[in-house]
């Protein structure tokens, strides 16, 4: 989660009269971590996962699931029981949007070693036993990327109704303020986003049109004051509250590099897959607002596929380029600020900006896009970080830990490699609409490139570039592939990633028993990419599809909720096999 200040919130009119003010002390605090860490070179190669969790309570009499809004009483105690008591506790945990959500992270990072891949899983599984034994019955830990339910009525426990016409902070005809995480940052982030806009969120996501769906689907809303009726279009679910982004669980991993350039290099580089793993059902999407794909490349290798629209404050960059940062890094921070700031606390207005960075914080962590940028915080011993922001979170600990052990090899080994990956932005925003696209791993066709060996050529600009193809297909250094070729290969088209980090790991020396926790997690990767095992949205739908109680009519009733969320948990337990997600007992591994 971003920045937490405490204090006195203050709301938007007062906020945005602050507006010119954060900027400009933020500029200037980006300024002096900058040239305090600039140099910074040798830092150890470090990293860390985020898990987002859903609290649940599973009502067997009635046959309901409800999201608990316990979340602040929760994390409390496992703080107490943790990190307050020892600060070498191996788990960490901090708030998210939802009341009904808490973040697990690993109390310390993991290094550089082959064998930390071997810990990924045991520490996830601490935190779900951490967690779980605090809960009261029948609740129970769901990682699940967006509940099914979300928003209709009695979705929570204790229930609470919408106040859309009452004086409340979402004003949502669907998402009670309960909901909604007690700090006052959430709350105020999100009455300031409302009263930005002049008007409440707008979410339209497309239905799945089935058998016996109406056509048009048109939804009627009740209470509305005529905003909702404009705000819908036919044949969508509309929604009207941050928490339908927000309120979603992702899965996310930081790493920190030994230096600005490298940070710089891994975030260009990581930027291209992020479609290969999107965030489906996670954090809403308005095209290109603060909740989408990364709008520019940092590295000198990327500065010739930076051919998408780039709205920039001048003036910030102009200050920045004459303070001696370089064009790519000031037109990023720049880009970042043309934002207001949407959460400020009278306490935090007036700071030592040469010790403090609040007011940086404050429009890099309301940016939510699919990578992070992260200089180091003023006087701490951590270094340039990135962080991947856009993968689902899964049902197990075997999943996620694969997904997570599967992006850190791939940057061991573009580090080692020097591999480039690079392509248009453009095109990586093309791909991030496939992506969105239903069963896109197997039917979504991804640009990506095909010698990623040649390494990058910084001195080639971007006339020249036009001038080599880069804007075409055919032979030229990008096409169009599947999902299975990117990640497993295609004879004559492309190695395939898995192959690649096969081979990094047969020349590394790494102990057995770590080697066999890789391979499981590859496979595991390998079978989903090429179809022969379903990702879990794939087997959600079929799930609901075959239930007896669906009528072929988009709707998700409370048994059909209930049942799929009972499996759901009894798989996440490890309490029931699920073929389909995993294959044989043999090939899952531990």
């Amino acid at each position: 989660m971003g920045l937490l200040s405490q204090g006195s919130p203050l709301n938007w009119e007062e906020t945005k009269k602050y507006a010119d003010h954060v900027r400009k002390h933020g500029i200037v605090q980006f300024l002096n971590i900058y040239n305090k860490v600039k140099e910074r070179q040798k830092d150890v190669l470090l990293w860390g996962d985020e898990v987002e969790y859903m609290l649940i309570e599973m009502d067997e009499k009635n046959e309901k699931v409800r999201l608990v809004l316990n979340g602040g009483e929760v994390l409390e105690t496992l703080q107490d029981k943790g990190e307050k008591t020892n600060p070498n506790h191996p788990t960490l945990w901090r708030p998210e949007y939802g009341s009904y959500m808490i973040e697990g992270t690993p109390g310390q990072p993991y290094g550089g070693t082959m064998s930390e891949f071997n810990t990924v899983e045991d520490n996830m599984g601490k935190r779900r036993r951490e967690a779980s034994s605090v809960l009261n019955k029948n609740e129970t830990l769901a990682t699940i990327t967006s509940f099914p339910r979300l928003g209709c009525p009695g979705f929570t426990q204790p229930e609470y109704n919408p106040t859309p016409v009452e004086k409340g902070v979402s004003k949502s005809l669907f998402f009670p303020d309960e909901a909604i995480n007690g700090h006052p940052r959430f709350s105020t982030l999100t009455r300031n986003i409302r009263h930005r806009r002049g008007e409440k969120v707008v979410i339209n996501v497309p239905i799945f049109k089935d058998k016996c769906t109406p056509s048009p689907f048109v939804e009627k809303f009740p209470e509305d004051d005529g905003e909702a009726a404009r705000a819908a279009l036919p044949d969508h679910i509309y929604m009207d509250a941050m928490g339908f982004g927000m309120g979603n669980c992702c899965l996310q991993v930081t790493f920190q590099a030994c230096s600005i350039e490298e940070a710089r290099y891994l975030y260009d580089q990581l930027a291209t897959f992020c479609p290969i793993v999107p965030l489906k059902s996670n954090k809403f999407r308005i095209l290109k607002s603060r909740y989408d794909s990364i709008d520019s490349y940092l590295s000198s290798c990327g500065d010739k596929y930076n051919d998408i629209d780039l709205t920039i404050d001048e003036e910030i960059n102009k200050q920045l380029l004459d303070a001696g940062i370089d064009k790519l890094l000031a037109q990023h921070i720049a880009h970042l600020f043309i934002r207001d700031p949407l959460s400020l606390f009278e306490e935090k207005i007036h700071l030592d900006d040469e010790n403090e960075s609040d007011h940086f914080e404050n429009l890099q962590s309301t940016n939510w896009q699919t990578m992070r940028f992260k200089p180091p915080p003023p006087n701490s011993d951590i270094g340039w970080r990135v962080e991947f922001r856009p993968m689902e979170v899964q049902l197990t600990d075997f999943e996620n830990s694969a997904y997570v052990v599967f992006i850190v090899l791939l940057t061991r080994v573009i580090l080692s490699y020097k591999l480039d990956f690079l392509i248009p932005l453009s095109k990586v925003d093309e791909n991030m609409k496939v992506a969105q696209e239903r069963n896109a791993v197997q039917e979504g066709m991804f640009y990506f490139r095909k010698d990623i060996y040649k390494g990058c050529n910084p001195v080639l600009d971007s006339s020249s570039a036009a001038q080599n193809g880069l804007d075409s297909e055919g032979d030229n250094e990008y096409i169009l592939m599947s999902i299975d070729t990117i990640i497993n290969g295609k004879e004559g088209v492309f190695q395939g990633l898995i192959p690649i980090l096969n081979c990094y790991l047969e020349n590394m020396e790494v102990d057995v028993d770590t080697r066999c926790t890789i391979l499981n997690y590859l496979k595991l990767i390998k079978r989903r990419a090429s179809g022969e095992l379903m990702t879990i949205a794939k087997w959600m739908r079929e799930f609901v599809d075959k239930h007896t109680q669906y009528k072929q009519d988009s709707v998700i009733t409370d048994k059909i909720n209930y049942d799929l969320l009972r499996k759901c948990d009894s798989i996440s337990k490890g309490e029931e096999r699920c073929p389909e997600l995993f294959g044989d007992p043999v090939n899952r591994g531990k």
